[in-house]
Order: C-alpha cells, then sequence, then structure tokens
C-alpha cells in the first residue's frame, strides 16, 4: 500500500513522535504481544504542539502492527474523530479504554494496551501477579486491577476503570489482558516489557503446580523498596535508557516505520 509520506505536513515534534508511536508498534509486533489488529496503542501529543485540545496518535484500524508507519498514524481527538485527512479509519470503541486513561491521568503520553496470552491468563487467576520473579516486583510497587465487564466500548465503564487504576502505572484488566502507562512511549514500553515478562514467568512456574504455595515468593520489604532499584537499573531515565538500542534493533531488520 503507498502511503504519503507527512514528514513535510506536520512539526518536527509531531513526526518525532510519530516515529516513536510507529517503532512501538513495530515493537509489540515483532515481541509477539499483537493480536492481530485488536488492541491500540495511543500517544498524546504535547501541548506544544497541540496548544490546549487533546489530541492522540492512534493505529489506523484493520492494519497489521507489522505495517504501521508514522505516515500513516491518525491524528483524532478525545472522542476518537479523525483530524486530518487520512485514508485509513479508526476504532472510537476501542479508544475507550485509553480516552478514559488520558482523561484521567494528564501526565501520561503513552497507553499500551494487549491481549496476549500469558497476560490473559494471568488476568484470570483469583491471585493475580505473584510476588514470585525479580520482574514481578516491579510491577506489584505500581500495579491496579480492573474486572471485566465485557467487551470495553461502552462510556459508562469509564469512570469505574479510572478509579481502579487510580496513580498506577501497571493495570491488569480481569480476564481481558494488560495495560501500561508512561509519560512517554519509551516508559510504556518499557513497563509492559516487563509486565508481559513477570506474566510468562508465572505461567511458566505455575505449570504442574496445583497453586501457587509451592512457589518462593519475594520478601513485601523487597518490594517496597524496588523503586530505588529501578532508578538505579536505567540509570535514572526509565524507559529511554533502552529505546535508542530498541530502534537500533528495528532499524537493523526493517526501517521502513520511519516513512
Amino acid at each position: 500500500m503507498e502511503i504519503p509520506s507527512l514528514q513535510h505536513a506536520v512539526s518536527p515534534q509531531e513526526w518525532a513522535l510519530r516515529c516513536d508511536l510507529a517503532a512501538c508498534y513495530r515493537l509489540v509486533a515483532l515481541y509477539g504481544w499483537s493480536d492481530l489488529v485488536f488492541t491500540h496503542i495511543s500517544a498524546k501529543l504535547p501541548a506544544s504542539v497541540a496548544g490546549e485540545a487533546h489530541q492522540f496518535l492512534i493505529n489506523p484500524y484493520g492494519m497489521m502492527f507489522e505495517e504501521i508507519t508514522a505516515s500513516s498514524l491518525v491524528k483524532v481527538d478525545m472522542e476518537c474523530r479523525k483530524l486530518h485527512d487520512s485514508p485509513f479509519s479508526v476504532n472510537p470503541a476501542g479508544f475507550v479504554i485509553h480516552s478514559a486513561v488520558h482523561e484521567a491521568r494528564p501526565e501520561v503520553g503513552c497507553v499500551l494496551h494487549t491481549h496476549t496470552r500469558a497476560g490473559v491468563a494471568v488476568s484470570s487467576q483469583k491471585h493475580g501477579v505473584l510476588p514470585i520473579s525479580q520482574q514481578s516486583t516491579f510491577v506489584l510497587a505500581s500495579l491496579a486491577y480492573h474486572d471485566y465487564e465485557g467487551v470495553a466500548f461502552r462510556p459508562d465503564e469509564k469512570p469505574r476503570l479510572q478509579a481502579d487504576l487510580g496513580n498506577a502505572n501497571f493495570l491488569v484488566l480481569r480476564n481481558h489482558g494488560l495495560l501500561t502507562v508512561g509519560r512517554g512511549i519509551a516508559d510504556a514500553f518499557l513497563s509492559m516489557y516487563i509486565l508481559e515478562s513477570a506474566c510468562q514467568i508465572q505461567i511458566a512456574a505455575l505449570a504442574g503446580q496445583r497453586g501457587a504455595e509451592g512457589l518462593t515468593q519475594v520478601a513485601p520489604q523487597i518490594i517496597a523498596g524496588v523503586g530505588q532499584a529501578m532508578k538505579v537499573q536505567t540509570d535514572g531515565m526509565g524507559g529511554s535508557f533502552v529505546w535508542p538500542a530498541m530502534l537500533r534493533k528495528l532499524d537493523r531488520t526493517d526501517p521502513c516505520y520511519k516513512t
């Protein structure tokens, strides 16, 4: 599909955000977290670009994550209405969760939502994420849960989701999947990498077990101090510490996400 470039039609700040978001979609596909075309990653345009308006970039609905480019991303408002000419459709129903988070957490720049097998499996376990791995300790320090209410396309669910999320950066959507938020795309991506890893480890550890009783659990005081550990691990940069390496990984395989 021939997609006209928007590089010279948008501001340099918007173009940089488009490239990062397209990269995030490609990485989600690369790591096997996509669910055909049925989840979303949203990125909020900074005030320097959008002014007082709330504007977001989101995937063109129906396009595989591995196909998404900077120019194919669609700019929408809080109601998921398109704000520029685009040949691509968007999915307002899929934006309900994202708009709820962006509305309640104005500091959040990116919302990343997945339906992975490991994520859905853990979301269905009554005990939720267990403190059985180093990865889980980072998650448990800022984790919330939201009960399943059916396919999330009804606006009346938004207040309950917002209340459940609170100030957490990780959200397990019961019987549904996983969600992470971050001040930027890099933070949301790194958080999802850690959450997905914790879920995969948990499913593997519980295989053949009759329950969690046979697993060694991390002491609560270690979880309480994990914030400082994360700062040390990332040199105080959070997701920005690993993001350049992620972009280099993509550039070695298929740099066309930047088109």
